[in-house]
């Protein structure tokens, strides 16, 4: 009767164990499916991106060599404006130069009028002064000939610093468009690390639902300091390592997820309240406190596998308080743990 009621039995668990194995292998091919989707997703992802960081390479090599030429297109026009006004300098001094000649001429014709009366004792001083009216005429002749090739030169270099200028101002505009450009892939690059950021605490959201203690101030994630760590103490509790275990699988998460090359962190900041320490603490003030806590959770976190290029450590001590009134539940709030994702 054993013998049978054994056979029975074998025969009952014999019935159900092909549909177990018919649901485990359609859980395993749906699950291979949406990581095939996934891994197709990323590779697209890192194309774009990959894309974007070649386009915004090449504009900063432009925006470079345009500054470069407006730099020599600015040095050649300070020799053209010096080489201008040594120009003009010259052409002052020829037509004074001119000015006194024509002066000295016209002296010399108002001296032959009034000479006409004495013109027979004086044709020999008449003379004198026909070779020195002629002389002058010769060289005044000479002056406006260079005083019109000064012009010439003036308005040749006058036409170059017009083209200089005009080459200045269309680097000034490419420069210009080459900034808005990049600055809208800046923009681009910031509102990619949002949707990011955005991802990562809907996740923080889901792993710490059930913790009523741990608040949202706008963008960062507040810890009570009572749940991590004792009195004074920058040891962190054992009953919240299971809490920090899952922060810290959200964060490998999403390092895999993040392309290299946006520089981003996840910065730990450690806050006290206003009260100073006991003398018998190891630590000085309530500033070193709150930084040996904001490290405690950091290496914790590298402990668990976190790259240590994704994560700051800062301490604030009593000087940032969210409540500056003088309370206990006041100073609760105020000794905290802020997670917050945000650039390097």
């Amino acid at each position: 009767m054993a013998l049978a009621y054994a056979r029975r039995r074998g025969s009952a668990r014999a019935d159900y164990w092909p549909g177990f194995v018919d649901a485990m292998a359609t859980l395993l091919l749906v699950f291979i499916f949406l990581l095939s989707v996934f891994v197709v997703a990323q590779f697209f992802l890192s194309r774009e991106i990959s894309g974007k960081d070649t386009v915004l390479n090449r504009l900063n090599v432009q925006i470079a060599e345009l500054t470069e030429l407006l730099a020599l297109e600015r040095a050649s026009s300070s020799d053209l404006t010096a080489t201008l006004s040594a120009i003009q300098a010259n052409l002052t001094d020829a037509e004074s130069e001119r000015d006194r000649l024509q002066g000295l001429l016209d002296a010399r014709a108002g001296a032959a009028d009034t000479a006409n009366t004495r013109i027979a004792v004086l044709e020999g001083q008449l003379g004198e002064e026909q070779s020195i009216s002629e002389r002058a005429l010769a060289q005044v002749e000479l002056l406006n000939q260079q005083i019109a090739a000064l012009r010439r030169q003036i308005g040749a270099l006058e036409d170059a610093l017009d083209a200089s200028e005009s080459r200045d101002r269309e680097s000034q505009t490419k420069i210009a468009d080459l900034g808005r450009r990049l600055n809208v892939a800046l923009a681009q690059r910031v509102q990619e690390l949002s949707r990011y950021r955005s991802d990562f605490f809907g996740r923080l959201r889901e792993i710490l639902a059930g913790r009523s203690d741990i608040e949202i101030v706008g963008d960062r994630f507040v810890l009570p300091a009572s749940v991590l760590f004792g009195s004074a103490s920058d040891v962190i509790n054992d009953e919240v390592r299971d809490e920090l275990d899952k922060l810290a699988n959200a964060v490998r998460q999403l390092e895999s997820e993040i392309p290299p090359e946006i520089n981003w962190v996840i910065r730990v900041d450690g806050h006290t309240d206003i009260r100073p320490l006991a003398p018998s603490s190891r630590f000085r003030s309530n500033w070193g406190l709150s930084a040996a806590r904001a490290i405690s959770v950091v290496r914790y976190m590298i402990d668990q596998g976190v790259s240590p290029q994704h994560l700051v450590a800062a301490g604030f001590g009593e000087f940032r308080p969210l409540d500056d009134a003088a309370s206990e539940e006041s100073y609760a709030r105020n000794r905290r743990i802020e997670l917050k994702l945000t650039e390097r």
